[in-house]
Parts: structure tokens; sequence; C-alpha cells
């Protein structure tokens, strides 16, 4: 199977940077694979887990809150508003961002603050569900 270019940066730094066979994520159109020589596109991503494999056949697993993903001739990258290594998480950490979320919500003041907040919170359940922690 052919490989390709595959990089996902976060605001803190850059997650992965190498040679895929695919990559998997969960876009606004639904979810995704990425293959070598997949045509060129963009695509908001919606919160969730990317899997990605690599050349070796190791497979990487990923949570991102959003971003967007750009398919191009040269490969995949991934620009997202967070992206935590499952392996990074467990119940407690994800325990407190639910808690962290719920202050949010319950201090916010503004339509939008609530609905940026509410939003956070429904993630870390939705987090928490998918990984049965």
């Amino acid at each position: 199977m052919s490989s390709f270019h595959f990089e996902i940066v976060a605001p803190e730094k850059l997650m992965f940077s190498g040679s895929v066979q695919s990559v998997t994520f969960a876009s606004s159109e639904g979810e995704m694979t990425v293959f070598a020589n997949h045509a060129p596109l963009m695509a908001m991503l919606k919160p969730g887990i990317i899997t990605v494999n690599e050349e070796g056949g190791a497979v990487q697993k990923l949570f991102v809150k959003g971003g967007f993903a750009d398919v191009a001739p040269t490969g995949l990258t991934v620009l997202a508003e967070t992206a935590l290594p499952l392996a990074d998480l467990n119940a407690a950490a994800i325990d407190t961002h639910i808690a962290d979320a719920q202050t949010d919500l319950d201090v916010a003041k503004t339509l939008e603050s609530k609905r940026l907040a509410s939003e956070k919170l429904d993630q870390m359940r939705e987090l928490k569900a998918a990984l049965a922690l």
C-alpha cells in the first residue's frame, strides 16, 4: 500500500509528522479516511478521534476538539484547535476538563460564552463516553 505525508498541528506543538498508510477523522460531512493519492479537499473537523495508521504498522489515536483538514498532492495536514494523544488521557484528566467546563458554563455571562462553554462540556462528556472511562 502506498504511503503519504501527514502532519497534525495544534497551537501548542506539532503533534505528528511522518509517512502514513491512512488517516481517519470525523468531519462536518461525516467520517473520512484518507489514503495516498486522495483527491484534494478541505474539511472542517468535528470533535472526535483521529486514527493514524503509520507506514510501519503502528497506530496512533488523538482526540481533537475541531479544526481543519487539508488534503493536497503533497499529503494531509490537520490544523487542530486542540489535539490530545489518547495514551495521555485518563478518567481523572477528563473529569478535570469536565469540571472546568462546568465552571465556565456556570459563570458565563453572554449567550456566546454560554454556548462555547456548553459545547466544550458536551465534547468532554462525549470523549469520556467514547473511551468508556
